[in-house]
């Protein structure tokens, strides 16, 4: 079983919030309702919500190359 409270695990807010078409931001590239529901997600959320945020993120980084 995991102790750690929800609250251990920090946004993944880079505080450079830009929301595309699609209401994800392009600075942690969480969707709109993600972003709303992170303080009130338990740990097993938080941690679905960073991997769907890192799938994201490498699809965006596929697609639109630096």
């Amino acid at each position: 079983m995991n102790n750690r409270n929800s609250s251990d695990i920090p946004s993944p807010c880079v505080r450079n919030c830009c929301l595309d078409d699609k209401d994800m931001c392009l600075g942690c590239f969480r969707v709109i309702d993600e972003i709303l529901v992170w303080g009130k997600a338990d740990n097993n959320q938080k941690f679905a919500i960073l991997a769907l945020c890192e799938s994201r993120r490498k699809a965006r980084l596929s697609s639109h190359p630096l």
